[in-house]
């Protein structure tokens, strides 16, 4: 008599497990960036029956997934040493390697926002060198504040940070104006010469109908950035940038950058892209 065939457990029950596999783990995680998206184009216009019934259903599924939490979690995992460690490790190493790890005193602390930070101690090897101050839209620690980077006031943020880390972040970010938004923030938060840590999935830039390596370095030169170091590799699946801070023109022609125009072909491609508000 033939063994009876063992069901599948459906994708989103490992979420909970702490041992998913790298490719359960990416499913889920570009899961939870489709729905995301598409629910907030919906928000914007549930004006009708099929829109709302649509609209419903992406938060029913978003539930069934176990809601933000899952997505954070599922991060979690995937920056575990067992997966090469967090991004932080590129950043520290680029630091060290800038000469900000030599012993200064307290006082000259980098000060670091974290945006997006999934664990309270990324930076506990650099305390002597680093304050980091971590924020997640949903905390998951009483160490990391909660807070939107988008709603941070520009007031009290002009000029205060060394260091900004946007870790995959701004593919998170549903509205390809506010991920410009928050590229502008992040300018505008950082001291003269502060450094700014962006980290995208690799197909992002690589794969994209509207964004390649050469649009990107444009647009954050036009936002007020210049490249000092930059890491990724043919076939990988990350991309690392450390940019730092410019006076930013404010003649600066950012209309190429103010709608989606197309720059490849083929249904393979993803629609990532930046693009920059009018001012």
């Amino acid at each position: 008599m033939p063994k009876a065939r063992k069901k599948k457990a459906p994708v989103t029950t490992s979420v909970a497990s702490s041992s998913s596999s790298p490719h359960t783990t990416r499913t889920i995680i570009r899961r939870f960036h489709v729905l995301l998206k598409r629910q907030e184009q919906l928000k914007r216009d549930p004006s009708t029956a099929s829109h709302a019934a649509e609209l419903r259903k992406i938060e029913k599924e978003i539930e069934e997934m176990g809601g933000l939490a899952a997505y954070q979690h599922m991060s979690d995992i995937g920056q575990g040493n067992d997966r090469g460690g967090g991004s932080e490790k590129v950043l520290i190493k680029w630091l060290t390697d800038m000469g900000f790890s030599k012993p200064h005193g307290t006082p000259n602390q980098k000060r670091l926002l974290e945006v997006g930070a999934l664990k309270p101690d990324n930076y506990a090897s650099c305390s002597s060198w680093i304050d980091v101050t971590p924020i997640d839209l949903r905390s998951r620690h009483a160490a990391i504040r909660e807070q939107d980077f988008l709603e941070m006031g520009v007031n009290e943020n002009q000029g205060r940070w060394d260091i900004i880390s946007l870790s995959l972040v701004v593919n998170f970010v549903p509205e390809p104006r506010d991920r410009g938004r928050m590229l502008c923030l992040a300018h505008a938060f950082l001291r003269e010469a502060g450094l700014l840590f962006l980290v995208l999935p690799l197909p992002c830039v690589e794969n994209s109908r509207y964004l390649t390596f050469e649009l990107l370095q444009s647009l954050m030169t036009t936002v007020g950035f210049v490249e000092t170091h930059k890491k990724w590799k043919q076939g990988g699946k990350m991309a690392y940038w450390l940019y730092r801070k410019v006076e930013r023109h404010t003649r600066s022609d950012s209309s190429p950058f103010r709608k989606r125009t197309m720059c490849r072909q083929g249904s393979s491609r993803n629609n990532f892209v930046i693009l920059v508000q009018e001012e």
